[in-house]
């Protein structure tokens, strides 16, 4: 991961940042340093201490819990361009109960723990945004939860192609195999017959982890409720 110090006169393209006011934005912004995302890149493993918050651009942060001595992973949370990664600091832990690792390279900006502690105490509009963020990330890991009970892999593949595609702002996207059957809590041949499907109803193209989505409308249709629930929650 490379870094640099923050440009005074920076575009705010995280959605959290940006709904800052200017003034409590520019106070923040001399702790803000931009970085380079990579993909497969682990940022925290749990257990760790939170050294970071991590506000994506246009990069993609998986959070996983990590089972069966390590080897396995469950994805049960992915972060993106409308939030930040290190809830925790939010709540008053200081370990990473996930490990964090990017989904899809990109950009972001770090900040070191301590100073965003200090930014949450005297900024009332950041522990407001903040707030409601950790609310709606807390609902949305419920409807996942249930949803991956009690939906198919198809619908619950085309559930999480349309929330990545919303939030690389773009129908054309990489996502490996590996890291959907993570995402879905399913065998990787589950993805491959699910993606399959989905591809013979010419909703999507499909190869070697690069998809393009051909047909937004049917792809919402295939895919279960909880897509608009999710979606509705982040408006």
């Amino acid at each position: 991961m490379s870094a640099q110090p923050a440009p005074a006169g920076r575009q705010v393209a995280n959605d959290l940042l940006a709904a800052l006011p200017r003034e409590d934005y520019q106070s923040m912004a001399r702790e803000l340093e931009p970085v380079a995302l990579t993909a497969g890149e682990v940022l925290c493993e749990p257990g760790e201490r939170i050294r970071h918050v991590y506000f994506p651009d246009d990069g993609q942060i998986s959070l996983l819990t990590v089972v069966v001595a390590g080897r396995r992973t469950l994805e049960v949370g992915l972060v993106g361009r409308e939030g930040m990664v290190g809830v925790p600091l939010v709540l008053g832990a200081q370990a990473s109960p996930v490990r964090a690792q990017v989904q899809g390279s990109g950009s972001a900006l770090r900040m070191k723990a301590a100073s965003f502690r200090e930014a949450l105490k005297r900024c009332q509009p950041l522990q407001h945004e903040v707030y409601r963020y950790v609310y709606v990330k807390l609902v949305q890991a419920r409807q996942t939860a249930a949803c991956n009970r009690f939906h198919g892999v198809s619908a619950r593949l085309a559930r999480c192609l349309l929330m990545t595609s919303d939030r690389v702002l773009s129908d054309r996207f990489h996502l490996t195999h590996e890291f959907l059957a993570d995402s879905l809590g399913v065998r990787r041949v589950g993805v491959t017959n699910a993606a399959g499907a989905l591809q013979r109803r010419g909703l999507i193209r499909y190869r070697r982890g690069d998809i393009r989505v051909l047909d937004r409308r049917g792809l919402i249709q295939a895919s279960c409720e909880c897509y608009a629930i999710v979606r509705s929650l982040a408006a």
